[in-house]
């Protein structure tokens, strides 16, 4: 019944948002009609004039950048707005990704209110793009000769919907080990590259008490989000969804055998699952940081979090593989909302140039902890120095075209909360591991048929 609700409230609310109403909503300060017809889809480049900003305009840009980064917001569109005399851009805090998700969806229904320029997580480019939220760059790229081609290929085409360029790569992050390199060089450990490696990892990082019970964890694995265990199945082949896009491989012997081994290393004290409770995360940053883990998975957009409040050095590990080494892009892409006018559209297009060039990545970079997402800052004399001071990126820097899109499908988010939610009461509650994933997977698979 709980589930059957669910799905309805979903539907409910695709339908109420982003079906919304016709008709434009401007920023702007400075409206004005188009000089010419806009471009269809994919054209040839239209006219440049088409895209540029005449008059003076006052836009906003809405971002999720909370109030430690509140400087390098300011540095960043106080150089945009000196760099020119037409675009004043505003940047005003939503909230959390989620709070600035019901903004824009309300926004965009009622066809008023919009910011000029946006950011969003990842997840939801699939959702805007299929409900017509997103202008098409693939004409303003065109026309005005924008490389794109400069950003590492999974984070390109995480910004796209259907093949077509609806958001560009901003803030972006993947997951990675954190680990303790002062322990770590002093205990002689061998860092895991494969999947293979991890029974001898768990058990040469663990420390145990006289007891039996656990002094120091060999690592954490968060269980509040999905994404941080997501790629040890998808690079040992699992299928999170089938190629028939209503069934999982979640089910199956392998994903069986991962989720069997992910309880066996906690069972045994060389891990715990951090369940979904709201404190889950910072309870593991200050388990990482007392030194009662080696090691944490965690996003890489916290690193200098993580550097700032320890008194050892900092490494970062890209996670162990399989079949492949992939992993998932995490972070936020900026768009454009398709119901401004065309004069706050351009105004938008000129500010995002700016906030996703090679000039400004790597303030970017140095100022949050995201990574860089250009290829070519990787050779400037700004990215030597980067790493110079930052050498634990250098896994990153190493495989920024491994890093792939998220998986994009109706049924994701609550595909997702089925699989925590799952994961947490079977390793933290007990139970038999082949049984409740299949349990799991045929649930899984409801609503992958229904979605």
């Amino acid at each position: 019944m709980r589930r059957r609700m669910a799905l309805v409230l979903a539907a409910a609310m695709a339908a109420g948002t982003l079906a919304g109403c016709s008709g434009g909503g401007s920023t702007g300060a400075a409206g004005g009609a188009a000089k010419t017809e806009a471009p269809a889809e994919n054209a040839a480049p239209a006219d440049p004039s088409y895209y540029e900003v005449t008059e003076p305009i006052t836009i906003k840009w809405w971002h999720a950048l909370e109030d430690q980064y509140s400087g390098i917001v300011d540095q960043v569109v106080t150089d945009f707005n000196n760099s020119q005399d037409l675009i004043t851009v505003e940047a005003e805090y939503i909230g959390s990704y989620s709070k600035l998700n019901e903004a824009l969806v309300a926004a965009h229904a009622a066809g008023t209110g919009l910011p000029a320029i946006t950011v969003a997580n990842t997840p939801y480019v699939a959702e805007y793009g299929a409900g017509g939220l997103t202008e098409n760059l693939d004409p303003y790229i065109k026309a005005t000769g924008y490389d794109v081609e400069d950003f590492g290929n999974g984070m390109l085409e995480a910004a796209k919907y259907n093949g077509t360029q609806v958001s560009l790569p901003f803030l972006i992050s993947t997951q990675i080990m954190y680990y303790n390199k002062d322990k770590v060089d002093e205990m002689g450990i061998t860092l895991p590259e494969t999947w293979a490696d991890m029974d001898a990892f768990m058990e040469a990082g663990t420390v145990k008490a006289a007891d039996g019970s656990t002094e120091m964890y060999a690592t954490i694995i968060p269980g509040w989000d999905q994404w941080y265990f997501e790629t040890f199945y998808l690079n040992q082949g699992v299928k999170i969804i089938n190629d028939d896009q209503v069934s999982t491989d979640l089910g199956g012997e392998k994903a069986i055998e991962i989720a069997s081994k992910i309880k066996e290393w906690c069972d045994n004290g060389y891990t715990y699952w951090t369940g979904t409770a709201d404190d889950a995360s910072s309870n593991m940053r200050q388990n990482f940081i007392s030194g009662k883990a080696l090691s944490v998975v965690h996003t890489t957009s916290l690193y200098n979090n993580y550097v700032d409040q320890v008194d050892f050095e900092v490494g970062m590990h890209w996670l162990p593989g399989a079949e492949t080494k992939n992993q998932e892009i995490g972070g936020c892409v900026v768009l454009i909302p398709s119901k401004n006018d065309q004069a706050t559209k351009n105004a938008a297009w000129q500010f995002m140039q700016y906030l996703v060039g090679k000039d400004v990545n790597m303030t970017w970079a140095e100022g949050t902890g995201y990574m860089p997402t250009r290829k070519s800052v990787l050779e400037t004399e700004e990215g030597k120095a980067f790493l110079e001071k930052k050498p634990a990126f250098q896994p990153i820097f190493d495989n920024l075209d491994l890093i792939n899109p998220r998986i994009q499908h109706k049924g994701w988010s609550q595909l997702a909360t089925i699989w925590k939610n799952s994961m947490a009461e079977l390793i933290m509650e007990g139970g038999d591991v082949q049984e409740a994933m299949e349990m799991m997977a045929d649930e899984i698979n409801d609503v992958l048929g229904d979605a």
